[in-house]
């Protein structure tokens, strides 16, 4: 009969051996082993087989409150003990969902949409991906001029995206012209630009007409110049592009190879037609189980909208929130708790950021120090965790197509009107049936009250 020690022995060479198997360089696997032996001492006095997925997952979200961790440190954390799990049989490592963890290694930048609305009046931190490398002195040259246009299209409530893309193209425009300043530059620089932009960088149309509005909004709203005349510039020609469209058995088979919030946040997109980061953002409070809808706030546009919430979805999401609920009683026992507010709301009510119906459904593992206010808080899970897990599983699933989770959001609007449609994107949804305007799904969430149920794929849908 072996020893203790030679037992101990014997598990961490088997460790040794997962490690190689599962191809972690020779270098790295100390680490490992060093982190996998912080869990084994911390779960004392119980052993590896004995812990549940709940215990691990307590373990890991502990660690995620550890704010000094880079992102690959937690990753080879949560990587180290799903191996230590394996070398153990523990019967928890196929309950634990690791694409969760893994994703929520990434932590939200300052520069994030979610949270770069409301930080001014500074506009730094913009600078482009494309050609021009010379932009940050543009703007240091010109920033009064952007400053002024940044005034102007936060006063008109502007999305941060927006915002984004017209700054950066009057500093490409203003670089293209050698740093002169735009009060300088005639109607005819714009259309030589725009002749430019079409003819030698061969840009979409989308990404011209960004342009053409940005500097429109910099020419007419900032500089105040009237009767604009670009003369007869190149248009770039915009494709006619049909979107794809997922069938309701591709749907059934897609969800199928989900799991955990992954599957709740796919379903969402497809049951309720909400766009990705409309389904990130939401907050406990947008969620109606009485009515069964959800409102969507300050989405696309600015405008809030109700859209039905898919009845076979609230058993799954009152689970869910009964998890992040606990996560967030702890958050608050350790001293945190906070989530970003929109808008003043932080100034208005200092507090409110640690209620409970402020909390995103679906928050990040691990907490994050914002980098400008120094404030640590919870964020939502990171959007690029969604969309790698639907291409892994549209893979797995065995779907030919392109799927991302605007595909569901499409295949929804097609699936809701019914029949052999021609579905055209901004355009709404045309058929037999007539034409059907997928953005507008306020009428679908307010007509459940009549009690008239459809279904809509696998997902049932009260309308």
């Amino acid at each position: 009969m072996s020893t203790r020690t030679e037992q101990v022995a014997r598990f961490w060479s088997n460790y040794l051996a997962q490690l190689e198997k599962a191809q972690v360089r020779a270098d790295q696997r100390r680490w490992y082993v060093l982190r996998a032996e912080r869990c084994v001492e911390a779960i004392q006095p119980k052993r590896l087989a004995q812990l549940s997925a709940q215990d691990v997952a307590a373990y890991l979200s502990a660690a995620g409150r550890e704010t000094s961790l880079a992102a690959w440190q937690f990753v080879q954390m949560v990587d180290a003990i799903r191996i230590l799990g394996v070398t153990a049989g523990a019967p928890w490592v196929d309950a634990v969902d690791w694409s969760h963890w893994r994703a929520s290694a990434q932590t939200m930048s300052p520069e994030h949409p979610t949270v770069a609305r409301d930080y001014g009046p500074e506009v730094q931190g913009l600078e482009p991906a494309g050609p021009m490398t010379n932009l940050a002195s543009v703007r240091a040259a010109h920033q009064e001029v952007v400053d002024r246009m940044v005034t102007e299209i936060r006063r008109r409530g502007y999305s941060i995206r927006t915002e984004r893309g017209y700054v950066d193209w009057v500093l490409r425009f203003i670089a293209c012209h050698g740093g002169r300043s735009p009060t300088e530059l005639a109607n005819a620089d714009v259309g030589r630009f725009l002749d430019w932009l079409a003819v030698k960088r061969r840009v979409s149309a989308s990404t011209q007409n960004q342009a053409l509005n940005g500097l429109l909004f910099l020419f007419r709203e900032v500089l105040g110049r009237e009767g604009l005349q670009f003369g007869d510039f190149a248009r770039a020609k915009r494709p006619k592009r049909l979107p794809t469209v997922l069938t309701k058995g591709e749907v059934a088979r897609l969800l199928g190879e989900l799991d955990g919030e992954f599957r709740l946040m796919a379903s969402l997109a497809y049951g309720a037609g909400m766009r990705l980061m409309e389904v990130l953002r939401l907050r406990v409070q947008d969620m109606d189980f009485g009515y069964k809808q959800i409102e969507v706030r300050n989405a696309k546009g600015g405008k809030d909208r109700l859209v039905p919430l898919p009845e076979r979805l609230i058993p799954g999401l009152m689970a869910h929130l009964d998890a992040v609920r606990e996560q967030h009683r702890q958050d608050l026992a350790a001293g945190f708790g906070e989530v970003y507010l929109p808008d003043a709301l932080a100034r208005q009510r200092p507090n409110a950021g640690r209620e409970w119906i402020w909390q995103y459904v679906f928050p990040s593992g691990r907490l994050s120090v914002d980098p400008r206010s120094g404030q640590t808080r919870r964020q939502h899970v990171n959007e690029t965790s969604l969309q790698k897990k639907l291409k892994v599983a549209a893979e797995a699933a065995r779907i030919s197509k392109r799927v991302s989770p605007h595909t569901l959001r499409h295949s929804f609007a097609t699936h809701f009107a019914g029949g052999w449609l021609r579905h055209s994107h901004g355009a709404g949804v045309a058929g037999p049936c007539g034409r059907v305007d997928h953005h507008d799904l306020y009428a679908c969430a307010q007509s459940r009250r009549a009690g008239r149920a459809q279904s809509v794929g696998s997902v049932a849908v009260v309308a």
